[in-house]
């Protein structure tokens, strides 16, 4: 009965040093995606864009005032396909939090990943980072067209872009 009791100590107090502080695994994801990236330069795909993303959405352009309805549509499908595993803050869910994402990521590469979900995960070395942290694929939610862009702007106005 003592050593299921010492097992169980030894087992919870390993589990909560490996949950470790916020800190340490930004740093941490933010060194594992420049490598990554970096190595995806080399790799054996030479046409694929890391700032793009692999899908149909090449050039996205995005104005500087926020689309209202666009964002309340977006508002709407985040309500129901993207909240249970996201924040609007930067704190990690199941998923990373969205605060800042238009700001690190390209329109058109948030596009081809919220579209193009399983592909991008299998090439994209940033995808690859972030799911070394939050070791949970993202699964496809058969976006339309329409509802990733009115997430896409959605995300814009929780970073911040006023109409």
């Amino acid at each position: 009965m003592k050593k299921i009791i010492v097992l169980s100590l030894i087992s919870m107090l390993g589990f909560v040093a490996s949950c470790g502080d916020e800190k340490a695994k930004i740093v941490t994801a933010e060194t594992t995606e420049s490598a990554s990236v970096e190595n995806a330069k080399s790799n054996d795909n030479p046409t694929y864009d890391s700032h793009r993303g692999e899908g149909k959405f090449t050039e996205v352009v995005v104005g500087n005032k926020l689309d209202s309805p666009l964002a309340e549509s977006g508002s709407k499908t985040f309500d129901v396909k993207c909240s249970a595993c996201h924040k609007l803050t930067d704190e990690k869910l199941v998923g990373p939090g969205w605060l800042g994402v238009t700001k690190r990521r390209e329109p058109s590469w948030i596009l081809n990943f919220i579209t193009n979900t399983d592909v991008m995960i299998n090439k994209d070395p940033q995808v690859q980072a972030m799911l070394e942290l939050c070791l949970v694929r993202m699964p496809n939610q058969s976006l339309t067209d329409d509802e990733a862009k009115g997430l896409l702007e959605f995300m814009r106005k929780n970073d911040g872009i006023k109409p």
